[in-house]
C-alpha cells in the first residue's frame, strides 16, 4: 500500500476540481469559482483588479466553462483573459511571465471528453495550494459570506489574449539546442490542447513534422489516440520510417515517446535517458531526479547503476514538483509522462519534454532504441477498478489481506501497490512481477476480492 499524502478538499483534488460536465461539474461551479476568485485575487491587485488568464482544451464543454468563469470573475470586478485552446503548462508559463494574479486550466487532461475539470495556477505559474482551495469550496457550498458584485466601472473586463499562446510557443523554440531540420518526427496531438501549439514549434525547429490527432470536433479528444492509445503514432512511425513520435495528453502536460522501430518510450524511460544526459553535463542538481512510486522498480536500479539518485513520491506531479521545489532537483516526473524540468517550467510540459529528448537525439546521434536499451523494465501490470467509495475499499481488511498475499506470492520479485486515484472513483491497483501473465493474475485477484466485498461501483 503506497504512504501517499490524501487531500480531504470536497472538489478540488490532486489535480484540480474533476468531474462529469453538466453533471459534478457545472457551469454554475465555473461562474461561483470566478466570483470568489475575482473578489479575493482583487483584494492583493495592482489598482485593486485582479488579471486571471484562462486557458481550455478541445472539449465540447470547455467553452460552457470558460464563459461561466469569464462572467463570474467579470461579476466581481476582475479581468479575464482568454488564451482560448491552449495547454496546461502554457497557461503556468503565461501567468507567471505576464504578471498574472491567477491562471485557470480548463481540462480533464487524458480523461473522456465528457468529464472536464478546472485547474487553478497562482502568481508563481504554480498549483494553487489547498487552504485557497478550501476558501473556494466553502464559497461554493454557501458556507461562506456572498461576494459583492461589482457595478459601474468597476465591472471586469473580457480581453481577447490569444498572444500568450504564441509568447509561450517562442519560449519552446528557445529551449532548443539544435536544429531539427535532419528530422523526421510523429506528432500525435489527442486531439487536445497541444494541436494548438505543437506543430508550429517543431515546426519553426525545422523537423518534418507528421501529425496525429489534430482534427478536434469537441468529443474526439483521447478517443484512440494521444499518450494512453500509443498504437496509431507507432503505426505512423513504422509507416512513414520517422525518426521518433511524440504522443501528448488532452491538456499537453505528458509526453510518451515513440522509438524508430514504434516501440514505446514512457517517462521513466524519458527521464532515464535525460537524467544520464544531464548528469554527464553536470546539469542534474544534486545528481539526483524526483519520481513517484508508480516508477517501475527497474527505473529505479538503472539509475543506480549510472551513480543518479532518485527520491520517491506520492503519485502526481504536483508531489514530484513539490519534493523538486524543497530539495532543489532539477529533473523530476512521472511514469505516464509528466516530466518537470524546473530550470524551465514549474510543472509537466509534454512539449518542453519532447524538445529536450530531441535535444538528446541530436547530439548522441544515436538512436532512440539504443538510447533507451540501458534501462531494464520489469513486467508491470495496472488495473484501474472504478468502486461506490475509495477510501472504504482501500481499507477493508479483506482487500488489504489479498494484496499481502500477492506481496507474499511475488517474493520479494516484484511489488503491489494499491492506490486510490486523486481525480476519479478509482482504485488503482500496480503489480510487478517476473511476468506479464502473473502481473494480471495478481492484479485481477485484488479485483476480484474488491468486487466481492460490493465496492464496484
Amino acid at each position: 500500500m503506497s504512504n501517499e499524502k490524501t487531500y480531504k478538499n470536497k472538489y478540488f483534488g490532486t489535480d484540480g476540481f474533476r468531474g462529469e460536465a453538466g453533471v459534478t461539474l457545472t457551469a454554475e461551479h465555473a461562474y461561483k469559482i470566478g466570483r470568489f476568485a475575482g473578489h479575493y485575487f482583487s483584494r492583493g491587485a495592482e489598482n485593486g483588479r485582479a488579471r486571471v488568464c484562462i486557458g481550455k482544451d478541445t472539449r465540447r464543454s470547455s467553452y460552457m466553462l470558460e464563459y461561466a468563469m469569464a462572467a463570474g470573475l467579470a461579476a466581481s470586478g476582475a479581468d479575464a483573459y482568454l488564451v482560448h485552446v491552449t495547454t496546461t503548462p502554457s497557461i503556468s508559463y503565461i501567468t507567471k511571465q505576464r504578471g498574472f494574479d491567477l491562471g485557470v486550466m480548463i481540462t480533464a487532461s487524458h480523461n473522456p471528453f465528457y468529464d472536464n475539470g478546472i485547474k487553478l495556477i497562482d502568481a508563481n505559474g504554480e498549483k494553487l495550494g489547498d487552504a485557497t482551495a478550501a476558501l473556494i469550496e466553502k464559497y461554493i457550498d454557501g458556507e461562506a459570506d456572498e461576494v459583492p458584485f461589482a457595478s459601474g466601472a468597476g465591472v471586469g473586463a473580457v480581453h481577447d489574449f490569444a498572444e500568450g499562446r504564441g509568447e509561450y510557443a517562442a519560449y519552446l523554440t528557445t529551449l532548443a539546442e539544435y536544429s531539427l531540420e535532419k528530422m523526421k518526427i510523429g506528432l500525435d496531438m489527442a486531439n487536445g490542447a497541444a494541436f494548438s501549439v505543437a506543430g508550429d514549434v517543431f515546426t519553426a525547429l525545422g523537423a518534418k513534422v507528421y501529425t496525429l490527432g489534430d482534427c478536434p470536433d469537441g468529443m474526439n479528444i483521447n478517443l484512440s489516440c494521444g499518450s494512453t492509445h500509443i498504437d496509431a503514432l507507432a503505426s505512423l512511425v513504422r509507416e512513414k520510417k520517422l525518426d521518433v513520435g511524440f504522443a501528448f495528453d488532452g491538456d499537453g502536460d505528458r509526453c510518451i515517446a515513440v522509438d524508430e522501430n514504434g516501440n514505446t518510450v514512457d517517462g521513466d524511460a524519458i527521464m532515464y535517458i535525460i537524467a544520464k544526459r544531464m548528469a554527464a553535463k553536470g546539469k542534474l542538481a544534486h545528481g539526483t531526479l524526483a519520481a513517484t512510486v508508480m516508477s517501475n522498480s527497474g527505473f529505479f536500479e538503472s539509475l543506480a547503476r549510472e551513480g543518479i539518485g532518485c527520491v520517491q513520491t506520492a503519485v502526481g506531479d504536483r508531489f514530484v514538483y513539490e519534493k523538486m521545489k524543497e530539495c532543489g532537483y532539477s529533473l523530476g516526473g512521472e511514469q505516464s509522462g509528466h516530466i518537470i524540468f524546473s530550470d524551465y517550467a514549474s510543472t509537466g510540459d509534454g512539449i518542453l519534454t519532447a524538445i529536450m529528448l530531441a535535444n538528446v537525439l541530436c547530439e548522441s546521434r544515436s538512436p532512440l532504441s539504443e538510447l533507451a536499451s540501458g534501462i531494464t523494465l520489469y513486467p508491470q501490470y495496472t488495473k484501474n477498478v472504478r468502486v461506490k467509495d475509495k477510501d472504504a475499499a482501500a481499507s477493508d481488511a479483506e482487500v488489504k489481506k489479498a494484496v499481502a498475499r500477492a506481496e507474499k506470492l511475488i517474493n520479494k520479485k516484484g511489488r503491489v501497490l494499491l492506490r486510490k486515484s486523486g481525480t476519479e472513483p478509482v482504485l488503482r491497483i500496480m503489480a510487478e512481477a517476473e511476468t506479464e501473465e502473473k502481473c494480471r493474475e495478481y492484479a485481477e485477484e485484488i479485483a476480484k476480492v474488491i468486487e466481492e466485498r460490493g465496492y464496484y461501483a
